[in-house]
C-alpha cells in the first residue's frame, strides 16, 4: 500500500524494517503536544506490530539525556519529534555502538548523516508547516503496519478491536487523528488550515473515518465552552464590544433570535444546528465589520476545523485545537505520563488530571501575558524581548511570547525573544514570530541557533518558533548576536 508522503516511503519503509528486527526498542520523545501524539502513534504502531518497548520522555534531548539512553541495555532506540538536531551527539553514540537509532522527526538536522533517519528537511518538505514529528511518526507508522503484515505479525483482516473500545484499522490510518493534533498543537494550521503532506493525512484520516472536516468559526473553544465565554475570550480577531467584554458578549447573543440557553443553561457551540451557527457567525461578521475590524481580521473569523469523529461531542478531544492544548498542558508541567494516556484512550483518570492542568496553565499563562503587557518589552533594532526571571515558568514563556504579541507596546513587525529562568546556571530562551515575518526571510531556528552557541549554549526549533539554553549573565550578548543575524534575514 502507497503511504500518505511518496516521498518518505523508502526511507519510511527501511526505518520500519529495522524496527520490525529488534527484540525491543526503546522509545524516546519529546514532552510538547506534538512529542506526545508523535510517541502514542509510535507506540500503538509498535504494540500492533508486536515489538516490545518502554516509552521515556524528555524535555530536552541535551548530551547528558543521550547519555542516559545509551546507558541502557536497549539495542534499538526510537526518537520521535526530535533527535534530528541532535545527530551529532546521537552519531558518536552510534560510532560507538551502544545503540542503532531510528529517527521520525521534523526539526532542522544537524550536520551528520544516518541511516534511518526519517525527516521531511531531507526530501524538499518543509518541516515547519508542511509535516510536524507526528506527522513523521505516522508515515513511519503507516510503513510499519505494512511491514510488520508481510512479516506475519500483523493482525489479518481489516480491522480489529483495542480495549479503549474504538475500532482500528491494520494499516494504522487511524493514527491520523492524533497525527492532526500534533500538527495543529505544532502551529502547523497557517492560514486556518493544514498543507501540504499534512493535507494528504488529513484526506487519510477522514477516509479512515476518524477525522471530519469543514469551515467554521476560528474560535477556540467550540467544543467546550458556553456561547458567552465563547465569544467573550476570542480574542484572535479582537471586536469591540464582544471580545473581553462580559456584558458586551451577553448583549449580542441576546439580540440573536435563537433558543440559547435550554433548561436555563446556555448552549454550546458544538451543540448548535448548522443553520443556527451560521446565525450567529453572520451577525458576528455584521458586528465586526460595524466596529471597524480591518476585512484581512475578518476572514480570520472562520478556518478548517478538524473534528475527532470518534470522540464524544462537547469534550476537548473532539476538536483538534482543544484537544493540543490540553496536551500541551501536561507537557508544560511535566506529566507527560498523563499525556500519553489521554492520547491511548485513558477516559478516566488521565483525562481528568488534564483537565486539572489545563485550568492550572490557563492561570499561569493569563497572569504571564498580563506581566509582559503590563512591563512590555525592550525594543532593538530587529528584534524585541523580555526577561521574565523566575515569574513566568521556563516551559510556559514561549507560549506567553506568542500570545503577547500585538498587545499594548508589543509589535508584531519583529520577533520577540523571551528569557526565563531555567536552572541556577542556565537561562531558557523562546523565540517567537509570525508566519509574515518567516514569508520575508526570518529564520528563528538559524537564529536561535546561531546566537547561542556565540555564547556558549545551543538551541533550534523551527522558522516561526525556536528556542535555546544559554549560560546565566549572557543575555545581553545573546539578543545583541540574534539582533544582527533577524537584521540580515530580513535585509
Amino acid at each position: 500500500m502507497a503511504g500518505p508522503v511518496p516521498e518518505l516511503e523508502d526511507r519510511a519503509t527501511a526505518c520500519a524494517e529495522r524496527l520490525c528486527e529488534a527484540d525491543r526498542v526503546l522509545l524516546a520523545s519529546h514532552i510538547d503536544a506534538d512529542g506526545l501524539t508523535s510517541a502514542a502513534i509510535a507506540a500503538q504502531a509498535l504494540e500492533r506490530a508486536e515489538i516490545p518497548f518502554e516509552a521515556i520522555f524528555e524535555k530536552q534531548l541535551d548530551e547528558d539525556a543521550i547519555a542516559d539512553i545509551s546507558a541502557t541495555d536497549y539495542e534499538t532506540v526510537l526518537f520521535t519529534d526530535f533527535g534530528s538536531g541532535q545527530l551529532d551527539l546521537i552519531g558518536d553514540h552510534e560510532d560507538a555502538g551502544d545503540f542503532t537509532p531510528v529517527i521520525a522527526d521534523h526539526h532542522q538536522p544537524a550536520d551528520r548523516e544516518t541511516e534511518y533517519h526519517l525527516n521531511p528537511l531531507l526530501f524538499g518538505i518543509n518541516g515547519a508547516s508542511e509535516l510536524s514529528g507526528a506527522g513523521a511518526s505516522y508515515v513511519l507508522a503507516r510503513a510499519l503496519a505494512e511491514v510488520a503484515s508481510t512479516r506475519g505479525a500483523a493482525t489479518d483482516g481489516g480491522t480489529v478491536a483495542e480495549p479503549a473500545g474504538t475500532t482500528v484499522r491494520a494499516d494504522n490510518r487511524d493514527l491520523a487523528a492524533l497525527a492532526v493534533v500534533g500538527a495543529v498543537g505544532d502551529m502547523q494550521a497557517s492560514g486556518g488550515e493544514l498543507h501540504g503532506a499534512n493535507a494528504k493525512i488529513v484526506d487519510e484520516g477522514v477516509e479512515a473515518g476518524v477525522l471530519e472536516t469543514g469551515k467554521d468559526l476560528a474560535l477556540y473553544g467550540k467544543q467546550t465552552r458556553p456561547l458567552p465565554k465563547l465569544l467573550e475570550y476570542a480574542t484572535d480577531v479582537h471586536i469591540p464590544g464582544i471580545s473581553n467584554d462580559e456584558n458586551g458578549a451577553l448583549r449580542f447573543l441576546d439580540g440573536l433570535d435563537l433558543e440559547l440557553k435550554r433548561d436555563g443553561e446556555w448552549r454550546r457551540w458544538a451543540g448548535l444546528t448548522n443553520d443556527e451557527k451560521q446565525t450567529v457567525a453572520s451577525a458576528l461578521v455584521r458586528k465586526a465589520v460595524s466596529s471597524g475590524v480591518p476585512a484581512s481580521k475578518i476572514e480570520g473569523l472562520v478556518s478548517t476545523a478538524y473534528v475527532l469523529s470518534e470522540e464524544p461531542v462537547g469534550t476537548e478531544l473532539r476538536d483538534a485545537s482543544e484537544f493540543s492544548t490540553l496536551l500541551n498542558a501536561t507537557a508544560r508541567y511535566e506529566r507527560a505520563d498523563v499525556g500519553l494516556g489521554v492520547c491511548l484512550g485513558d477516559r478516566e483518570g488521565a483525562l481528568e488530571r488534564a483537565r486539572q492542568l489545563l485550568r492550572e496553565h490557563r492561570r499561569n499563562l493569563s497572569n504571564g501575558i498580563d506581566l509582559v503587557t503590563r512591563e512590555g518589552a525592550t525594543q532593538e533594532e530587529h528584534v524585541q524581548w523580555f526577561h521574565a526571571s523566575d515569574e513566568i515558568r521556563e516551559t510556559i514563556v514561549g507560549i506567553v511570547a506568542g500570545m503577547a504579541m500585538g498587545n499594548q507596546g508589543i509589535s508584531r513587525s519583529k520577533p520577540i525573544v523571551a528569557f526565563a529562568e531555567k536552572n541556577e546556571e542556565e537561562v531558557k530562551v523562546s523565540a517567537r514570530g509570525t508566519h509574515s515575518l518567516v514569508r520575508k526571510g526570518l529564520d528563528l531556528s538559524a537564529v536561535m541557533g546561531e546566537a547561542s552557541r556565540a555564547v556558549g549554549g545551543d538551541g533550534g526549533g523551527h522558522d516561526v518558533a525556536a528556542g535555546a539554553t544559554v549560560p546565566k549573565g549572557e543575555e545581553a550578548a545573546f539578543i545583541e548576536r540574534a539582533d544582527e543575524i533577524v537584521g540580515e534575514q530580513l535585509s
